[in-house]
């Protein structure tokens, strides 16, 4: 999984006059939990961008002077009215230790059941997986191309032995479902069968008169 590095420095005071006085500087106050305690940091609101607004997955490197950890975010807190950055929290991450992560799901192939006309439905557009760090995937990877019009695409059938999903295995990630379009194909078609079946002559008969 892709990585993005946080510039940032611990904080003396975690009071309330000292975290504004950081979000009045442009400053994110930040805690990091997982380790042997939790670990207080900020950090300039521009550097979060590309792990924040982004539909991607990404661990995180966190940079404090001369000390580094892993890490992925685990939440984060908006302002209700300007939409700035109030706080952010981190999860340390380590090498032997399995951690849980909602990762995007890409929709892959041309649907035939899309090609006839059918309605393509993203029922999940991220799932949770739980993993070693190493084997996070940047995304899952839905290949629709053999679904036809009712046809669903489950976890079951998205199962990789690098990383376990938290989902039943009979979760549909996405389906094509029948619509007007794919119901006058069907019918258009099943009319020139019909008409086909009409114009051929019965088995045995004789041609008709010249």
């Amino acid at each position: 999984m892709k990585s993005i590095t946080i510039n940032g420095s611990k904080r003396e005071s975690v009071g309330k006059k000292a975290t504004q006085a950081l979000r009045n500087a442009g400053q994110v106050p930040c805690v990091l939990y997982g380790g042997d305690k939790p670990v207080h940091f900020s950090a300039e609101e521009l550097a979060f961008s590309k792990l924040v607004y982004t539909p991607n997955a990404h661990t995180v490197v966190i940079a404090l002077a001369s000390e580094t950890f892993n890490a992925v975010l685990q939440d984060i807190q908006f302002h209700p009215v300007t939409d700035r950055i109030l706080h952010i929290d981190f999860y340390q991450l380590f090498d032997d230790k399995e951690i849980t992560m909602d990762i995007p799901v890409h929709v892959i192939g041309k649907s035939i059941g899309v090609a006839n006309g059918g309605s393509l439905r993203r029922n999940k557009r991220k799932l949770r997986v739980k993993a070693l760090p190493v084997n996070l995937p940047d995304f899952i990877e839905a290949d629709i191309t053999p679904l036809k019009i009712g046809g669903k695409l489950t976890i079951a059938q998205l199962a990789n032995d690098a990383f376990k999903f938290l989902h039943p295995d009979n979760t549909v990630v996405c389906q094509v479902k029948r619509s007007r379009v794919s119901i006058d194909v069907e019918e258009e078609e099943e009319e020139g069968e019909e008409g086909a079946e009409a114009a051929a002559p019965a088995e045995g008969a004789a041609p008709a008169d010249a």
